[in-house]
Order: structure tokens, then C-alpha cells, then sequence
């Protein structure tokens, strides 16, 4: 059992868990459910940095990556920063974070927030509704097609945009359809953790272009950008890479500058 397959089970018995005890009822009463999302594809279309930059505590891969600072000092750095959009991760147990993370990131910024999380089952998307979030994240590895299909129309009945993350030729073939607006290549194994923009170069021709296309995962230079530009990436999600300095939202401004 690789790191993912594990992350999916513990995934499964917490949505299990958590629906036990919080009402779907009580999510839709939450006042995001009123609130206009804020487009993500829209920015990233119109941006010369095309910078979405992640909060991230730790990974399974990095113990330790930034404790230090709060949500709000985070996402506020990034905004100020001129990012496009900001990735707040919502796991626990993986990855330090929280669904608080994503509220206190949505009482904080106006940019578009992602909510990364292993997404398997649409209460999750109820959540990420109701606490601010402007779009989800579908990892094709851990869902079929139909899945693919249900959890991206339920998203965007609910006004959310979906981002769709594939790692090779295969789960991209199995996952384009219209319900999607973005699609991500991750550029990290996550079978293995080994990372290379190579993977991000290979599909690139492969992916149509009504879709944003964002490279994921292993970005911490301006070279590793400038060298995926021609290949039609529109988005660069960073995360490590601010978040293991000593002020993350500076690290950002000096990245973004310098694009």
C-alpha cells in the first residue's frame, strides 16, 4: 500500500465520521452558500505570473515544513504578493492542516482559494463550499471516471470551479470532460515522491486547450516557469518553496517580482 492509497482509506473513514455528526443541512446554511465565487481560470487567463501559492504546514514526504506563522500572515503575504490564487491544504493527519485554515484564509484575502484535500465523496465539496473555498481539487489517481463526472457537475451546481490533477497519459484520457476548468499536472510522483518537470513537458500537447493549464509540484525557480511557458502552462502552483523560508509572503513577492 503506497502513501496515497493510505491517505484515501483514512480519507473515507473521515468523511464517514464527519457526516455522522454534521447535517448537510447545517453546511448549506453556511453564508458562503450566497456568496459569488471568484474565478481562478479567469485570473490565471489574464496574469503574467501565473503564481498559485500554497499554504502548507507539512507534507508526507517533509515532516516538517513551516509552523511558525499564522494562516492569516500567510495568505495575506501571498495576496500582497500579487498571486493569483492561493492553495490551502485541508488535510490533517498528512499535512498539518485544517478546514479552520481555509475559513481564517477566506476572512483574510480576496483572490481565489482552492481547497486542497483528497476529495471522494461530495460532502467534501459541501465543505469546501461552506468555508469559502472558490474551487476543488480532483486527484484523477484515486477516482474513476464516473467519479470524475459526479463530484465535478456537483461542484460546479454549486457555483465552484474544478481543477483536475493527472500524472500521466492515462488519467488524463479517462478525465477530460466539460465539467472541468483547469487541469493540473503533478509533477511529483505520488507513488514514488520523485519529482520532474518532465511530466508536465510530455502532456502538455495532450491537454485541449479550452482547459487552464497549471504544472504542479517541484517549481522553485524562475528558469523551472520560464521553461514551461512554451509548452501553453498558464499556472504554477508553489508551495514548499515559500513556505519553508522565514516569511513566506516576502519569499512570494520577491518570486513574483522577478517574473
Amino acid at each position: 500500500m503506497n502513501i496515497l492509497d493510505k491517505i484515501i482509506v483514512d480519507k473515507k473513514r473521515e468523511v464517514i465520521l464527519k457526516k455522522s455528526i454534521i447535517p448537510v443541512s447545517q453546511l448549506e446554511a453556511s453564508v458562503f452558500f450566497e456568496k459569488k465565487t471568484i474565478s481562478l481560470s479567469n485570473n490565471l487567463r489574464n496574469s503574467t505570473s501565473g503564481i498559485i501559492a500554497e499554504h502548507k504546514r507539512r507534507s508526507p514526504s517533509k515532516a516538517e515544513i513551516n509552523y511558525s506563522f499564522t494562516v492569516e500572515e500567510v495568505t495575506k503575504g501571498y495576496e500582497n504578493a500579487g498571486a493569483c490564487g492561493i492553495s490551502v491544504l485541508t488535510d490533517g493527519k498528512y499535512f498539518g492542516g485544517s478546514l479552520d485554515d481555509l475559513l481564517l484564509a477566506r476572512a483574510t484575502v480576496n483572490i481565489p482559494l482552492l481547497r486542497k484535500e483528497f476529495i471522494v465523496d461530495e460532502y467534501q465539496i459541501l465543505e469546501a463550499k461552506a468555508h469559502g473555498a472558490d474551487l476543488i481539487l480532483l486527484i484523477a489517481a484515486v477516482l474513476t471516471r464516473e467519479e470524475i463526472k459526479s463530484l465535478s457537475e456537483f461542484a460546479k451546481s454549486l457555483g465552484l470551479e474544478v481543477l483536475l490533477e493527472v500524472h500521466n497519459q492515462e488519467e488524463l484520457e479517462k478525465s477530460i470532460m466539460p465539467t472541468l476548468d483547469m487541469i493540473g499536472v503533478n509533477n511529483r510522483n505520488l507513488k514514488t515522491f520523485e519529482v520532474s518537470l518532465d511530466f508536465s513537458k510530455q502532456l502538455a500537447a495532450q491537454i485541449p486547450d479550452e482547459f487552464v493549464k497549471i504544472s504542479e509540484s517541484g517549481i522553485s525557480s524562475i528558469e523551472a516557469i520560464n521553461e514551461l511557458k512554451p509548452y501553453g502552462y498558464k499556472g504554477f502552483l508553489i508551495g514548499e518553496n515559500f513556505m519553508k523560508t522565514d516569511n513566506p509572503g516576502k519569499a512570494a513577492t520577491e518570486f513574483i517580482s522577478q517574473l
